[in-house]
């Protein structure tokens, strides 16, 4: 029986008794062989591949591949370098390649079946991220990009790509994340942004309704509520999209993901408190695994980083926690 399938206990507390490990409270898989720094990007091989395989960046400069098996256990494949940290990875259609983008300021094409990588492309400044688009027919016909003054272009990517919008944010502090979710035909309808603040913004770019529509939310922020007991904020690093469901994943410097249904303004799921930020999370092609990635992401500065702290990355079945409530919060 596979590991990930839904009735095993896999991601769900299912190992055994309770244990005050703080680095792995969800009892989640561990992936063998993590980064050696901080690990700023996770993604998973598209649907052409057979199997599941997982790429992470990292600040230690590398990029690493992992098989993850039937079972939950994870075979290191790979490893490919920088000579700067790596920011963010993606993959090619066919799974062959995965894309690099680098604080050296380049971006490299990684070919898995010759382990050999190389240059495509060289900025003034560092590269924060890569993205794959399928041609002549997108199959992303949307991009949005977050600016420093905290302004959002979206630009339509159909035929010769071209600016579509400018938004003003829906949030008032600095921008952290985004994400681009899709409609029920499959195409793109909106985004969600996170930010610094412990808030994500859900925007539609054509809504029926706008005032209606569109909201935010706070989360990764502690229980506090008055002076006595103050609330501590905290940023979100990472969001992801179901790719069946459509729900959400979190992620927070607080050290937690939480699961959500943006349709049913529900909260699903928030997991336990790590004992360091999560600062990275990705599913699996048909949804059913959750990676995570736990370490320090410099939000609290130089003073508080600790170079023997380990880094981790976990996987989680998501097949029954990502389903859709129609409870509304």
């Amino acid at each position: 029986m596979s590991l990930f399938g839904a009735s095993t206990g896999f991601g769900a507390g299912g190992f055994g008794a309770a244990t005050t490990d703080t680095h792995n409270p969800m009892k989640d898989v561990e992936v063998t062989s993590p980064p050696d720094d901080s690990i700023s990007c996770l993604a998973f091989s598209p649907p052409a591949m057979p199997g599941n395989f997982l790429i992470g960046g990292s600040w230690a400069n590398d990029v690493r591949c992992w098989e993850v098996q039937d079972n939950g256990q994870t075979v290191p494949k790979a490893q490919q370098m920088h000579t700067g940290p790596v920011l963010d990875v993606c993959w090619s259609e066919d799974g062959s390649k995965v894309f690099t983008a680098s604080c050296d300021k380049t971006a490299k094409m990684w070919d898995l079946n010759s382990n050999q990588a190389i240059q495509i492309a060289q900025h003034d400044a560092p590269i924060r991220t890569v993205h794959w688009i399928k041609a002549p027919n997108y199959n992303c016909i949307m991009t949005v990009v977050a600016s420093a003054d905290r302004g959002l272009i979206v630009y339509q990517l159909e035929n010769q790509p071209s600016e579509f919008r400018r938004i003003d944010s829906p949030l008032k502090h600095q921008h952290r994340c985004i994400a681009i979710f899709k409609d029920k035909q499959n195409k793109p309808a909106g985004f969600a942004l996170g930010s610094i603040e412990g808030r994500v913004a859900i925007h539609y770019i054509n809504p029926p309704n706008p005032a209606k529509d569109n909201f935010t939310f706070k989360c990764h922020r502690s229980n506090g509520t008055n002076t006595a007991t103050p609330q501590d904020i905290y940023a979100v690093n990472a969001i992801s999209f179901h790719p069946v469901h459509g729900t959400l994943a979190t992620v927070g410097s607080d050290g937690r993901f939480s699961f959500w249904d943006k349709d049913a303004r529900t909260k699903l799921k928030t997991s336990e408190q790590l004992d360091q930020p999560i600062t990275a999370c990705s599913f699996n092609n048909n949804g059913n695994i959750f990676a995570y990635a736990s370490s320090y992401d410099w939000s609290k500065g130089h003073e508080y980083y600790n170079p023997q702290k380990k880094n981790y990355i976990f996987l989680r079945n998501a097949t029954e926690e990502l389903k859709p409530r129609n409870k509304k919060w």
